[in-house]
């Protein structure tokens, strides 16, 4: 065992023997309540999917599943996967931005495409190529498994009408961690916050309106506090995984190893499946609730995109200064998407 991994292994206790059969008693947390898909799809995909993959193997594994906050908070999940409170969480890379900063690298870059499965199997292949991308998670002493979790493109959602850029000016406008930066040049003002206190906070009047995505807006009810529903095409998103503690990961046979990564391969293609379908209905939910959904026009689109200031430069030299190679990351994601058939209204990289 590694010396850096010897106070996480007192923490978990007696820790398994390979080739030894063991009944593991796993605990996964989350933040978010188990309305989300991202959390859905480890009762529903994952731990179903481990369980058969352990069958005839002489293993089992018993899950303590632990959402909304009930160990860790939004943000809070490496941490407590970290400290060994759970064996697994979602690890949220937009709400814990200091310590998976170059996971961010999708909210640095609007604008570049809406097509959800494909920039959350970029992510997850760079995570498979790029050593870079997994130093953040070994750095934090916890091992990335998979399961990305891929947001649908982001729309603007007010409490009035948006025909024109103009309409934001001094308007207050809710969005989560990175995706803030989208809001420079628009004229309106950026309010950093989360889904789970959206709703209480538009009809309080805290601000107008949130940028969020439609598979959320519906089972969050968004549409009757932000009727006004205008698609920008502000981009599909990365958000975040599943990880594992290091010490008590590296300790696990390889086929249990094996198990846990298939019900991470299962709980990505069951998530994205269920999200594609869902989009649509939620939309169409939303418009028969009395919600306004409006295309942006190509040239309102230009304008918000030309406008913003290049903030994935900006944070890619800053990490770069720290040692940690975002600028490689910040290209090698950009390249990627080109190649997949994305056309971004701005090449940040490039700039």
């Amino acid at each position: 065992m590694k010396l850096r991994t010897v106070g996480a292994a007192l923490v978990l206790g007696a820790m398994p023997v390979a080739g030894v059969a063991e009944t593991y008693n796993v605990t996964v947390a989350a933040g978010h309540p188990p309305v989300f898909r991202w959390v859905r799809m480890i009762s529903e995909q994952f731990i179903p999917t481990v369980q058969a993959g352990l069958e005839g193997s002489g293993h089992t594994m018993t899950f303590s599943e632990q959402y909304g906050g009930a160990i860790a908070g939004v943000g809070e999940e490496l941490e407590a996967v970290e400290a060994g409170l759970a064996e697994i969480g979602t690890c949220q890379a937009l709400f814990d931005p200091a310590k998976l900063a170059v996971q961010n690298v999708t909210y640095y870059t609007p604008f570049v495409s809406d097509d959800v499965r494909q920039v959350a199997t970029t992510v997850d292949a760079m995570h498979d190529d790029n050593p870079d991308m997994l130093r953040a998670y070994a750095d934090n002493g916890v091992v990335y498994i998979g399961a990305p979790i891929g947001i649908d493109d982001y729309l603007l959602m007010t409490n009035f009408p948006v025909d024109s850029l103009d309409d934001l000016d001094g308007r207050k406008i809710a969005a989560p961690g990175a995706a803030i930066n989208w809001l420079s040049g628009t004229g309106a003002v950026g309010v950093a916050g989360n889904l789970t206190t959206y709703y209480n906070e538009i009809k309080t009047g805290v601000y107008d309106g949130v940028i969020v995505f439609a598979s959320a807006a519906l089972p969050g009810k968004l549409y009757e506090v932000a009727p006004h529903i205008t698609k920008f095409g502000l981009g599909a998103q990365y958000a975040g995984s599943l990880c594992a503690n290091e010490a008590w990961y590296d300790a696990l046979p390889d086929e249990v190893k094996a198990a846990l990564e298939a019900g991470a391969d299962a709980a990505m293609q069951w998530y994205h499946d269920d999200l594609e379908s869902f989009v649509e209905i939620a939309l169409t939910k939303m418009q028969e609730a009395g919600a306004t959904v409006t295309e942006a026009t190509p040239e309102m689109r230009a304008q918000w995109a030309d406008g913003m200031d290049n903030a994935a430069r900006v944070w890619a030299d800053e990490l770069d200064a720290q040692g940690r190679p975002a600028s490689a990351i910040l290209s090698a994601y950009m390249d990627a998407m080109r190649a997949a058939g994305a056309t971004p209204l701005r090449d940040w990289d490039k700039e």
